[in-house]
């Protein structure tokens, strides 16, 4: 059984050395594609393996990830960036993992653990994702009669824990790339539409509204939109038109939610804009409307830290 690590990175050079130096232990080929460094990345990474190549970035994290991909020759794929690192326990279960591997498992997951106050979108410190993939996947017949070809992947959930130690900035750089998708409305998935409120309304500044702001307008006027899809391009404008001192379409799109379930979002918002207004027994009814009535769907925070902070500084 053979494992090829594949990474895509741009300089890295202050996290790729650690990354590589606890993941080599399992890895019988290293195979690193560079999207344009200006520093070390390439001189640190050549420590580790020769297999380094450069892939032009054309905005596509898939693409590079894929031509990583194309370089493999092991069994299966272990795939990383370079804020990741395994702790020495992790290691040596990796390891124990690779011997025991059954070779109808097409994909591993393990559990990506980000500190909360490093997280910028996720509301979980721990969630399972796949890490491990089959380079090439055999596909089988199964039932004894009908038979069919087994088309979900078998999936194993390990107890190997990912530490995932992002450094401050790369929201910005995810909020840019998320824009330029939505331009091609079509071509935002609803995982992707999801990603990308949810990093908004954690982390985005009132510039980064205002280029998203034609996007969730366009998604809150569609005909057979969810309600999810709904209540989160509302979430978002609504907090757009906050930041950016839009009081008129902030509180428009405050009426709008109450058409719709309402959610802890939205109840911090108007929370925070009675605040503003000095109007303190108004907003304490949103925040307490944000931990007891409503729920959050982008950040967790709204039903609980966020909500209770309000009310505190309402008393």
């Amino acid at each position: 059984m053979k494992f090829s690590l594949c990474m895509i990175v741009k300089n890295e050079e202050t996290r790729l050395d650690r990354c590589l130096s606890t993941l080599q232990v399992a890895m019988d080929e290293i195979i690193i594609v560079d999207t344009g460094s200006d520093d070390k990345t390439k001189q640190i990474a050549s420590r580790y393996t020769d297999k380094i190549y450069d892939f032009q970035w054309i905005g596509d994290f898939a693409a590079a990830r894929n031509f990583a991909a194309s370089k493999a020759t092991g069994d299966y794929i272990y795939t990383a960036d370079a804020d990741e690192y395994l702790e020495e326990e992790d290691q040596q279960k990796l390891l124990t993992l690779k011997q025991a591997l059954l070779p109808e498992v097409d994909i591993v997951q393990m559990l990506y653990c980000t500190p909360a106050e490093q997280s910028t979108v996720y509301n979980y410190e721990q969630e399972y994702r796949p890490k491990l993939y089959k380079r090439l996947r055999e596909f089988v017949w199964i039932d004894p009669i009908h038979e069919t070809l087994r088309l979900d992947p078998v999936v194993f959930d390990s107890d190997i824990c990912v530490q995932h130690r992002p450094t401050p900035g790369h929201e910005k750089r995810d909020l840019d790339a998320l824009a330029k998708v939505s331009e091609n409305r079509q071509a935002m998935s609803a995982k992707l539409r999801h990603m990308y409120a949810m990093e908004l309304y954690r982390c985005g500044e009132p510039q980064d509204f205002i280029k998203a702001e034609p996007y969730f307008l366009w998604l809150s006027v569609q005909e057979g939109v969810s309600e999810d899809a709904l209540r989160e391009a509302i979430c978002v404008l609504m907090r757009g038109y906050r930041l950016n001192g839009d009081i008129p379409h902030f509180l428009a799109y405050a009426m709008r939610d109450g058409v719709t379930q309402p959610t802890a979002e939205m109840c911090c918002e108007l929370g925070v804009y009675f605040e503003q207004q000095n109007d303190l027994a108004e907003a304490a009814m949103w925040y307490q409307n944000a931990l007891s009535e409503t729920e959050s769907i982008l950040d967790i925070r709204t039903s609980g830290e966020i909500a209770e902070k309000g009310l505190e500084r309402c008393k």
